[in-house]
């Protein structure tokens, strides 16, 4: 098995900052068939359930705090779970590791976060993996900027990433990019977008409205639909016939109410068939692919294949099935023990974490921009019958 996060060797004349270069890993991944891209998991508190004990896993020199909701409700504990078994797969399939993983219960809570992350550091931890709380990640912050670490959250909400604290997660401004970029390279210069008026949505909308422009479109037909879906049959009406004048359509919801909003669309009388749709991370669900009116569509994620191999990988060690976040504990956990290998005492400092050439993993590539959020190299998948079929593979190094 290749070890996770091997460093690349440097090509000659390289600076120590492009020496850094790409630490590369196990495959290029993205997510299966029925596991959506973006974490359900990234906001709101959990209510708290008994605390689970803090446990050290490892004997290396370099600490490395690990917050997780272990003991929160329902489905949170159940990912929480699932990620810090891929984090301690990741320290046993790399190399004799330098690092010891401080795993704090942060029980779903911001309070929990901040003592979580404040043990860590008083227990020695040089950089803090974790909240996946979006509420939970300011407390645990402050924690680690009063030591002077950096935090590398699993949060999909962009508005916490900031000075120190880094986002490994998967955000949707990357999978709009990615998707506006590969329509307008085919020629598309017409571009629409029917969202969901909440968060999500109001991400990808400033996300569309800024691709666009850069990619020398026009923004022909823009419309948001509310969170009571008996509703969304008249606002598709509203954008029906904006739509004329559009060759393509981005769509972004969730795998229920993506297909419930094109069927809006065709009932209100729209050739889907005569446009290009676009979408992100959240079409990879069975539903959008068993919904005739979606076939061709294409939307950015990431390779699929990493994520089958950390998958099988995954049931081998632990006889069931990774839920789709654990990537990015495992990914975490493997770039800090390759920066600890390789990295001296700089190794976790802003200027190694933000090395533009960046880093890939099971996810594939991705890079920690300076102000806490991050790119990733994603594939464009086109909607099949029997799930998504890749239409361009994910690049295999970052551009300027």
């Amino acid at each position: 098995m290749v070890a996770p996060f091997t460093p690349k060797p440097p090509r000659t004349g390289a600076t120590r900052r492009s020496a850094v270069g790409l630490i590369l890993g196990a495959p290029l991944i993205a997510g299966c068939a029925g596991s959506g891209m973006q974490s359900p998991f990234s906001g709101g508190e959990q209510p708290a359930g008994p605390p689970q004990q803090p446990a050290a896993v490892g004997s290396g020199q370099v600490k490395v705090g690990l917050l997780l909701p272990l003991s929160a409700s329902g489905n949170a504990a159940v990912a929480a779970q699932s990620m810090r078994n891929a984090a301690e797969l990741a320290l046993a399939e790399f190399q004799n590791p330098n690092i010891q993983l401080l795993i704090k219960d942060d029980n779903g809570t911001p309070q929990g976060a901040q003592q979580g992350a404040q043990q860590a550091v008083d227990e020695g931890a040089e950089i803090i993996l974790g909240p996946l709380f979006a509420q939970s990640v300011p407390a645990a912050a402050q924690a680690a900027r009063n030591r002077g670490i950096s935090m590398i959250a699993f949060s999909t909400d962009s508005s916490v990433a900031g000075r120190g604290v880094y986002l490994l997660s998967f955000l949707p401004e990357s999978d709009v990019n990615r998707i506006v970029e590969y329509a307008a390279g085919t020629g598309k210069r017409s571009f629409a977008a029917f969202l969901p008026e909440n968060a999500y949505g109001n991400v990808v909308e400033a996300a569309f409205k800024q691709a666009v422009p850069r990619r020398s479109g026009r923004i022909a037909a823009f419309e948001k639909y509310g969170a009571d879906r008996s509703q969304i049959g008249a606002t598709a009406t509203t954008i029906s016939e904006a739509l004329k004048n559009a060759d393509t359509l981005l769509l972004a919801d969730d795998g229920d109410a993506l297909p419930m909003a094109a069927d809006a669309l065709v009932a209100a009388g729209v050739n889907l068939q005569r446009l290009q749709l676009l979408g992100t991370g959240l079409w990879d669900n069975p539903r959008v692919f068993a919904n005739a009116n979606l076939r061709g569509g294409l939307y950015a994620a990431p390779d699929p294949a990493g994520f089958r191999s950390f998958s099988q990988r995954y049931r081998a060690k632990y006889s069931g099935d990774p839920v789709r976040t654990a990537t990015l504990a495992y990914d975490g956990v493997a770039l800090v023990a390759a920066l600890a290998r390789t990295q001296g005492g700089q190794r976790f400092s802003p200027e190694v974490l933000t090395n533009p050439s960046g880093f890939a993993g099971i996810d594939g590539l991705f890079r920690f921009r300076s102000d806490g959020t991050n790119e990733r190299g994603l594939a464009v998948m086109r909607v099949g019958p029997s799930g998504g079929q890749i239409v361009a593979g994910s690049p295999k190094s970052f551009g300027a």
